[in-house]
């Protein structure tokens, strides 16, 4: 990021944002975006500024060309409401969600809230959306329509509503999988947010298998003229047999990915006061003090199943220096968010560049030589 755009962000950041309730900020950050995305010149401009692309970072992951390796993780835009805006920045592909198969509000406020010093974010929002219906309906006018960025990547994630019994679970999942998949470059399986009861019981296999089982069945039944990509999306807490057995659930299940990590419930490393942590109460932890779990995941996830699945890592992105990490890790596709919010729009931007920096820096001819460059290297010592 050029250090004049840093610094206008950051005197934004600590002049008005700093002083909202995260969530308002968040509003209205994002209907800045939508906005700008509306008009014509505006977007325009914003986009060859924010989103030229680099042919060294093209990738093929998912059955897909993208343009880049580098995404918005899940949580920013809940309700594919401003994908348009969202592209103009130039992410290389866009996770919408996480969607559940009703609308719900979500858990009641306050329930974001920043870790300055940390870099980081705490939020037990709950999936508050529309519900799959609305979210289906809004997909679909987009694509009826003429959208300025028609070759947007869009990735849906679906978790279950808070007011379904456990048991009826795999049902309420088939619901939002058959109403989502036509219009969903690729699923992704939420069962790692700390912030719905019951939901990370459904990483353990014997109850994973059913579900995922289960959404592939609705997402052939609604799209039979292609296959739509599934992912699951896990948790940076499980142990790491239990990572093993997900991997090799995947593998078993014909899955085409697996989204590492999902927020932590962990409190460890943090350089806020005890008092305000223990005031802010539960919720998942994203940003900076999840980068070394998440990395580790990958790796292991990486290890145990080589290039038969594609790995999304996600968790502590902050630069492109992580990303490339990342890379080496073994993702194909990286994501971030919480930076999001620290660096501004500018921010997918400088990943990109810098990623193609170390790229050209590198022995790897192509991006797709560098994914699990530094697992592979590591075992063969």
């Amino acid at each position: 990021m050029h250090p004049a755009q840093h610094r206008a962000y950051r005197l934004l950041f600590r002049l008005a944002f700093a002083r909202m309730d995260p969530e308002r900020a968040h509003r209205l950050a994002f209907s800045w975006i939508r906005a700008a995305a509306r008009v014509p010149g505006v977007r325009d401009a914003a986009a060859r500024v924010l989103g030229p692309r680099d042919d060294a970072l093209r990738i093929t992951a998912l059955g897909m060309d993208l343009p880049g390796p580098f995404g918005l993780a899940a949580g920013f835009d809940k309700n594919a409401a401003g994908l348009d805006g969202l592209a103009m920045l130039g992410f290389d592909h866009i996770e919408i969600g996480t969607v559940t198969g009703q609308a719900q509000p979500g858990n009641p406020p306050r329930r974001l809230f920043r870790l300055v010093a940390d870099r980081a974010l705490i939020n037990r929002m709950g999936f508050n959306n529309e519900g799959s219906a609305a979210v289906a309906e809004r997909l679909r006018r987009r694509r009826a329509g003429r959208p300025p960025f028609p070759g947007a990547v869009v990735g849906v994630n679906i978790g279950r509503t808070k007011a379904v019994p456990e048991r009826d679970a795999v049902a309420d999942y088939v619901t939002s999988a058959e109403r989502l998949a036509p219009y969903a470059d690729y699923l992704v399986v939420n069962v790692s947010s700390p912030n719905t009861p019951g939901l990370r019981d459904l990483q353990a296999t014997e109850r994973l298998r059913p579900l995922l089982t289960a959404v592939r069945g609705a997402a052939a039944r609604a799209v039979p003229e292609r296959r739509v990509p599934l992912l699951v999306k896990i948790a940076p807490d499980l142990a790491d047999e239990d990572i093993d057995a997900v991997a090799d659930l995947a593998v078993e299940l014909g899955l085409d990915g697996i989204i590492a990590t999902n927020t932590t419930i962990g409190r460890d490393g943090l350089s806020a006061p005890a008092e305000e942590i223990a005031r802010i109460g539960p919720g998942g932890l994203s940003g900076a003090p999840l980068k070394r779990r998440s990395l580790a995941v990958l790796r292991r996830l990486y290890a145990r199943v080589g290039d038969r699945l594609v790995l999304i890592g996600v968790g502590g992105v902050e630069d492109a220096e992580d990303a490339w990490q990342r890379v080496l890790a073994g993702a194909t596709l990286v994501q971030g968010y919480s930076a999001f919010v620290y660096r501004g729009p500018f921010w997918p931007r400088a990943v990109r560049k810098g990623l193609a920096a170390r790229l050209r820096t590198s022995p790897y001819p192509t991006l797709a030589d560098a994914v699990g460059a530094g697992v592979r290297k590591a075992e063969s010592r």
